[in-house]
């Protein structure tokens, strides 16, 4: 199970310590998602995919398993594992969003991302707007000001950046409209990495500046003004990748 804000703590090169269950996972997800195994081939035996990736049969299972439950692949007798279209497969989980981030640029996979972030963001930033608790409102001070002070960290802005979206999630009480934290995290990743409108420290400052804004209007408890900073702030992202 991968953790919020796992992606972006890759992006100070740091890696989590090796798991042979993740690692299959990783080594093989990626690869479906980049397209280096494509839709509908079928995967090397449990025998030449053990030799390759240095792990016991009961480790890759496992691995096939979980990638299974993603959609990602399916299991069939005689067959083997074969690697599943892509209708099936789970676009809402994290994992298989982050594995985006390493995939080719997409822009038509991104136009879909910008779309859940417009369809989803607005309700959740209204209701934050109307049920913030003094503690939601100090946490978004605090992750604000973070962001300021983050420098040139792209790991250390980014977190406090996702932070801010976890404090209106949990501020918004909506448990299914918090499933967006992945598709806000590979966004933002995206948008760190990249310099399509402005240079990265200018992109930085500005996104710091329109998130103090939102939470002066969270705090204000102004649903309309919340939204409409949300929505500069997921334009800013925007502009980034295209």
């Amino acid at each position: 199970m991968i953790e919020t804000g796992s992606l972006i703590r890759t992006l100070s090169g740091r890696r989590a310590a090796r798991n042979f269950h993740n690692f299959v996972i990783n080594e093989i997800g990626t690869a479906i998602v980049s397209g280096r195994f494509p839709i509908g081939s079928v995967l090397a035996s449990d025998t030449v995919m053990m030799e390759q990736y240095g792990v016991s049969r009961t480790v890759l299972r496992e691995a096939l398993k979980t990638l299974e439950a993603k959609g990602l692949v399916e299991a069939r007798p005689k067959v083997g594992t074969r690697v599943s279209p892509r209708n099936r497969w789970n676009f809402f989980d994290p994992q298989l969003l982050a594995w985006h981030f390493e995939a080719p640029p997409d822009p038509a996979f991104y136009e879909s991302l910008f779309r859940v972030r417009a369809l989803m963001e607005p309700p959740l930033v209204e209701q934050a707007a109307l049920s913030r608790t003094a503690e939601h409102v100090r946490l978004l001070k605090y992750w604000c000001h973070q962001m300021g002070n983050a420098g040139d960290s792209l790991e250390q802005f980014g977190l406090a950046c996702l932070e801010v979206h976890m404090v209106i999630a949990d501020a918004g009480q909506d448990m299914l409209l918090r499933s967006v934290l992945g598709v806000e995290e590979l966004t933002l990743a995206l948008a760190l990495t990249r310099d399509a409108s402005l240079e990265g420290a200018e992109y930085r400052r500005r996104s710091a500046e329109l998130y103090n804004q939102l939470t002066s209007a969270l705090e204000g408890g102004y649903p309309e003004k919340s939204v409409a900073l949300m929505e500069a702030c997921r334009g800013l992202d925007r502009g980034q990748i295209f």
